[in-house]
């Protein structure tokens, strides 16, 4: 179909690499779940858009770059552990802000504006997105074995291949929103466990920062 092989092993395969838990959706679910699903579609766009700019950049080959400038590679990767770990001392920090709140008594819509000032889902989950040069060379070397070499307009190889592996990632993305949006429901009611439920967030963050670090 349009230069792709082995169709149904790439949708399997595709399906299988969404579900694995990633700083992305876990970012998406944990907006979801703070501030409610419209803030959730926020993250999620983000998403959508920065691995979209990867795809295109890989299928570009971006990726030789990559391969011919190590030192390219360690400034992106540096960046993204960086990026990671602000992300996830904010998570902290908020959980720590909503402990103290609730042991104080503060009212929920005070500490949910505290909480909101200065994060922006679609901007965040953006830029998160745009700083994982793992992700750049995992797309080239996975979509790759399901193109056809020899076939004569490999950017609609790709496309499709795309739209497949996007598509897929919506659907999960919005299953995230939903049980997101459904935790915030708990969340406010029971502030302290939305607090506990920031901080190990955070630090699940900062594991994949370290992750990337190491890689």
């Amino acid at each position: 179909m349009l230069g792709t092989v082995d169709l149904w092993t790439y949708v399997a395969a595709t399906v299988l690499i969404i579900l694995l838990p990633g700083p992305n959706s876990l970012y998406v679910l944990s907006v979801a779940s703070r501030k409610g699903r419209r803030a959730g579609v926020a993250a999620a766009a983000g998403v959508f858009c920065g691995d979209s700019v990867l795809m295109v950049a890989s299928a570009a080959g971006l990726a030789s770059m990559f391969a011919a400038s190590p030192l390219l590679y360690g400034l992106i990767r540096w960046a993204g552990v960086v990026y990671l770990a602000y992300l996830a001392f904010g998570l902290i920090r908020g959980g720590v802000k909503t402990w103290r709140a609730a042991r104080r008594g503060d009212p929920i819509a005070e500490v949910a504006l505290v909480s909101a000032a200065n994060e922006r889902p679609y901007l965040r989950a953006l830029v998160a997105s745009l700083l994982n040069p793992k992700a750049i060379l995992f797309f080239v070397a996975f979509f790759v074995q399901f193109v056809d070499p020899s076939y004569a307009w490999p950017v609609l190889s790709y496309g499709v291949l795309f739209v497949i592996l996007q598509i897929f990632s919506m659907v999960y993305l919005t299953t995230l929103i939903i049980a997101g949006d459904g935790l915030a429901q708990t969340f406010r009611r029971r502030r302290r466990l939305a607090a506990a439920g920031n901080g190990l967030v955070g630090a699940v963050m900062i594991g994949f920062a370290a992750k990337l670090a190491t890689g």
